[in-house]
């Protein structure tokens, strides 16, 4: 059993479904899991629809239809015959979503961003399973929502790994190509959850744990997982092979090629995971496996951009001691930020924050009752494992930098 995970820009268009259907060409589809993401940039294009629905009702039926029309466009590449099933099927979708916010009463932003947001995998999902199915690929199209199970922390849930192993196992055919959403599972109450922003790689380890895969392949449009995000940085270089902890390290920092969530599965039963390009399937990739061996000889670079530095101090110029830590951060949890570096020295207190939930200002107003409160908005947050001397001196070259902190084998900076 191998369970593969196709990305947004791996179905951007048609020309991308085409190719997805020539990888499994080549690498053979037997027994084959395939978990597929949204399309392109439409999981922004959703995060536009709901924040219309919100904020600017006047704007929401424009921003669905550019969903709509962008996902037409990509049908009539691939379907000659409009009556095709897979047309009625898509706008069975869209009437979906219509009806959802007529009908809608819930205030809470979470709930109704998870309810909305799945649409794209699900029409993803639905138009390459159509597109596989004319071209002779027979293959099984699953509702991931039926199978994985979570609790309602919306926009983050969190499995519940006893009854998603028991539907997979109850539900699930192995010996055909299946077709499946990435990111997406369910509650008690069957309401839609999200696994968080880049959970589809999650959603394949998920299903490589519970059907004892023999492995993971993720395609991406870079070669493998390389040690810099091209995007920022120049040079980058192809990682060949790397541990388990390695990944997960790099994945824990932020390096966006590998969800942090994705390995911790996989690791338990010792499946590998292979990231390779799309547009050459028969190129090796990087595979990430069991071994102490296998650690990058050469700096690996990761950046966050838009992150948060709040910097802490005594009113009194006391100590920040345990008990004033434990209250900010139990004040981080109420209000969901996600940590990324900590450093305090006798009566000082910074955090790096990554602000998903948008609760930064009733953070800072709790705060302020009791600290000396500086923020720092727009801050970016570098990476580097394996540091040098040389790597960190290029780094920092036209930076302010606002914090440092080394530790063995990682350095973190926050610049403006």
């Amino acid at each position: 059993m191998r369970v593969f995970k196709f990305g947004g820009a791996s179905v951007k268009d048609a020309d991308g479904v085409k190719n997805l259907a020539r990888v499994l060409k080549t690498t053979g589809y037997d027994n084959t899991l395939v978990v597929v993401s949204a399309m392109g940039k439409t999981t922004n294009a959703m995060e536009l629809v709901i924040k219309n629905y919100f904020e600017n009702k006047s704007e929401l039926q424009s921003s669905i239809h550019e969903v709509i029309k962008y996902h037409n466009e990509i049908l009539l590449d691939l379907f000659e015959n409009e009556r095709h099933q897979v047309f009625s099927d898509v706008r069975a979708f869209f009437d979906e979503l219509a009806v959802f916010f007529k009908s809608n009463k819930s205030p809470d932003y979470n709930y109704v961003y998870d309810q909305t947001i799945g649409f794209g995998e699900l029409i993803s999902t639905t138009i390459i399973s159509h597109y596989l199915k004319e071209i002779g690929l027979k293959n099984k199209w699953i509702d991931v929502r039926e199978l994985i199970k979570t609790d309602n922390y919306y926009r983050r849930s969190n499995v519940n790994w006893e009854q998603t192993q028991e539907n997979i196992a109850s539900i699930f055919n192995p010996s055909i190509l299946n077709i499946t959403q990435g990111f997406l599972g369910s509650d008690a109450n069957n309401f839609t959850t999200t696994l968080g922003r880049e959970g589809s790689d999650y959603t394949a380890a998920i299903f490589a744990y519970c059907l004892n895969a023999n492995s993971v392949t993720i395609w991406k449009d870079v070669p493998g997982v390389l040690n810099a995000d091209p995007r920022y940085f120049e040079n980058a270089q192809l990682l060949h092979q790397i541990s388990y902890r390695e990944a997960i390290e790099l994945a824990f920092y932020g390096a966006s090629v590998i969800h942090p969530k994705t390995l911790q599965p996989l690791q338990q039963k010792e499946i590998p995971l292979y990231v390779k390009s799309f547009l050459n399937p028969k190129a090796e990739g990087t595979c990430v496996s069991k071994g102490k061996a296998l650690e990058p000889e050469i700096p690996c670079f990761i950046v966050k951009k838009n992150q948060t530095l709040i910097s802490l101090s005594s009113l009194d110029f006391s100590y920040i001691v345990e008990e004033n830590i434990s209250e900010i951060f139990s004040l981080l949890h109420l209000y969901k930020m996600k940590v990324d570096v900590i450093q305090n020295s006798a009566i000082s207190f910074s955090v790096c924050i990554d602000n998903l939930y948008n609760n930064l200002e009733k953070l800072l107003q709790h705060l302020k009752a009791k600290f000396k409160v500086t923020c720092h908005n727009n801050v970016s947050l570098y990476t580097i494992r394996h540091y040098n001397d040389a790597a960190i001196k290029d780094l920092e070259k036209d930076k302010t930098v606002l914090l440092k902190q080394l530790a063995q084998g990682t350095v973190q900076i926050v610049t403006k």
